[in-house]
């Protein structure tokens, strides 16, 4: 290996990717063309897949994916602290069966893994959120759509043959707001995920940056989150479109939802006892992939408090750093009915379409999977606290 080769071109190197994607000079695209054959088939961990798809994502797509609030200091924390959980062992156990099976508002899912909302997904490859969701059937997932979805959410649940969620924010107008829940409950959306924890924008240094050279991205659904926003770095603080959310809004959409209503965005013990009281399904202890609050908690550290806080009212999930199998034991340890993965699935989806989707939730999957085996747990239920190693 050449001493100027970096570690990422030896990985592109070695997964069969042309040298040519790399050389200065070459231009690079917004989205990968649908025909275009690329390596994601021979990545065998999903930290693999982000790095093809970093390789063929135009910068500025990949830096507003990948990118997280102020220093991303939450975004580096949600990893290190996955990595500090230890697991222990069990051997001598009849694994040769698994039941990974779960049950989930009324839903029974093949296994815990969902993919959480992300929009735009137009940017990251021409067919968007189309791609994915014939991915995320494909592999047998769950997947929630954000309004901010580069297609509108009824073409997508149109072409969609497995579950969806759709992703909302209670807005201003209500009516508007309405409007949409309704439409998402008349063609098949299996529950309403509410997203909380943006009432105003994060400061986004890395979003920022790459602003000027982003593709124009389309809002067909007509909801871009109507947040208070600052016009450029160091303008002062203006509540320009307030979306002034409150309990009560959540009361009002619980008024009508037809489907189960869940909370996304929920850090705080308190709050997640005061909605447990409010009525919705379920909650996502979630900091937005490290992309509001700089050096927030980590999900997987704030997760246990919110869990004994509920106290089995109401099922928790769990998002933030999920990228290896083990993650999704550990968080199923320490009491999550399931997980969310997000920007894992677009950097599948930017490598390899729909197959690509269904790539990152297999690996995911078959790493849990052997994750169960060989901590001698055999179904969902034996996946508790002891599991994991304590001095």
């Amino acid at each position: 290996m050449s001493l100027k080769t970096t570690r990422r071109e030896a990985l592109l190197s070695s997964l069969g990717v042309a040298a040519a994607s790399l050389a200065p000079g070459v231009p690079q695209k917004a989205q990968i063309e649908p025909d275009s054959s690329f390596a994601y088939e021979r990545a065998v961990s999903l930290l693999e897949i982000e790095s093809l798809a970093q390789s063929r994502m135009l910068p500025s797509v990949y830096d507003r994916v990948a990118g997280g609030a102020g220093s991303e200091n939450t975004v580096r924390w949600n990893r290190e602290a996955l990595d500090k959980i230890r697991l222990k062992t069990r051997v001598l156990m009849d694994v040769t069966k698994l039941d990974t099976r779960i049950t989930l508002f009324g839903q029974e899912l093949p296994f815990p893994i969902l993919l959480a909302p992300t929009g735009g997904h137009g940017l990251v490859h021409p067919e968007g959120e189309m791609a994915t969701a014939r991915g995320a059937a494909a592999a047998g997932a769950t997947l929630a759509i954000s309004i901010g979805a580069s297609f509108p959410i009824q073409d997508i649940a149109k072409a969609a043959t497995g579950p969806l969620w759709l992703q909302c924010y209670i807005q201003k107008d209500r009516g508007l707001t309405r409007d949409l829940l309704d439409r998402g409950q008349s063609v098949g959306y299996k529950a309403f995920c509410v997203t909380l924890d943006n009432p105003v924008l994060g400061a986004r240094d890395r979003e920022e940056r790459a602003m000027i050279d982003l593709p124009t991205r389309d809002r067909p659904n007509g909801m871009a989150p109507a947040r208070s926003t600052l016009t450029h770095p160091g303008a002062r603080y203006s509540p320009l479109m307030p979306d002034k959310l409150t309990w009560e809004s959540v009361d009002w959409l619980l008024s009508f939802a037809k489907i189960p209503v869940v909370l996304k965005g929920v850090l705080n013990p308190d709050d997640a006892d005061r909605a447990a009281r409010s009525g919705v399904a379920g909650v996502i202890v979630s900091n937005h992939g490290g992309r509001q609050l700089d050096t927030v908690v980590p999900t997987i550290e704030a997760l246990p408090f919110v869990i004994d806080k509920v106290a089995g009212r109401i099922p928790v999930l769990v998002d933030g750093g999920i990228r290896r199998g083990v993650d999704v034991l550990k968080g199923l340890a320490l009491g999550a009915s399931a997980v969310l993965i997000g920007r894992s699935y677009l950097y599948g989806l930017a490598t390899g379409g729909a197959d690509g989707v269904t790539r990152v939730v297999d690996i995911l999957r078959t790493e849990f999977e052997l994750a169960m085996a060989l901590t001698g747990r055999r179904s969902i239920a034996e996946i508790d606290r002891s599991v994991l190693w304590t001095a």
